[in-house]
């Protein structure tokens, strides 16, 4: 069972001295949200949780290891990122780009086989975008790089998945897609950890939510905890009504 740990952690935005000290446990079967204004920070914990930003204070720990200290292949077996901005080095189809995802499962020097292909193929169907297999990934929308993007971390098949905003540039269909797969995937002992806008996207679908302020302030844990009108209103500096419908709560701005 993976576990990812933040252990007093604290993390380092230029310009920012204080911050909350983040005690997290992210487990199998969980699928966390994380919300907060621009420039809270969300990305930035992100990549400090994926190991490719240090922390201002305290460690990342996968497991009882620190992240720091354990080889990248191994490391990338158990953990995969979608980042929410990619620039594409190096022309690529889709298929290409999918398969990406099985490097870490190689050996030096050995291609894909049979089975890496299947994977990537199954991983593009759930994304609704295999029939873009041979298309170059820089011909690509926005929304299907995103899925590509999401199909790429499915190939790879980590224990935990961080994504920052996995339903940026997706249609209202393809969100609701996305929001599944990541709970089918949690489902299966996966842990799912992710930077979100949408209040009603973690309403919805999250276990748990940690809100990160400007000030570097955070708090966290169940989403039927986290997730009060008061709190959010707090957060975000605007004013907001809260619905009710089918145990499901909706969040909208309040007009003036």
């Amino acid at each position: 069972m993976t576990v990812l740990s933040a252990r007093d952690l604290v993390i380092d935005i230029p310009g920012r001295s204080g911050g909350a000290a983040l005690g997290l446990e992210i487990k199998p079967g969980q699928i966390w949200g994380v919300l907060g204004p621009n420039g809270a920070g969300k990305t930035t914990l992100l990549h400090t949780l994926a190991g490719l930003k240090p922390p201002r204070q305290g460690q990342v720990q996968l497991d009882t290891l620190d992240l720091t200290a354990m080889p990248r292949r191994t490391l990338a077996r158990k953990l995969g990122l979608v980042f929410q901005e990619r620039q594409d080095s190096f022309p690529a189809t889709v298929l290409e780009t999918a398969l990406i995802g099985r490097h870490p499962w190689l050996s030096l020097w050995q291609s894909e086989q049979a089975e890496d292909i299947r994977r990537a193929e199954a991983a593009l169907e759930a994304l609704d975008v295999s029939d873009l297999g041979t298309r170059l990934l820089n011909t690509l929308s926005g929304g299907e790089r995103q899925r590509v993007a999401i199909a790429t971390l499915m190939t790879q098949n980590p224990d935990v998945w961080l994504l920052d905003e996995p339903t940026n540039h997706l249609d209202l269909h393809h969100q609701v897609q996305v929001m599944r797969l990541l709970s089918a995937c949690s489902r299966r002992n996966k842990a799912i950890f992710m930077c979100l806008h949408d209040l009603n996207l973690a309403a919805r679908w999250c276990s748990h939510v940690l809100l990160l302020y400007p000030d570097g302030q955070a708090c966290w844990g169940s989403t039927e905890v986290m997730l009060v009108r008061d709190a959010l209103e707090g957060l975000y500096g605007q004013k907001l009504i809260e619905l009710h419908k089918d145990d499901i709560r909706l969040f909208a701005p309040a007009s003036d």
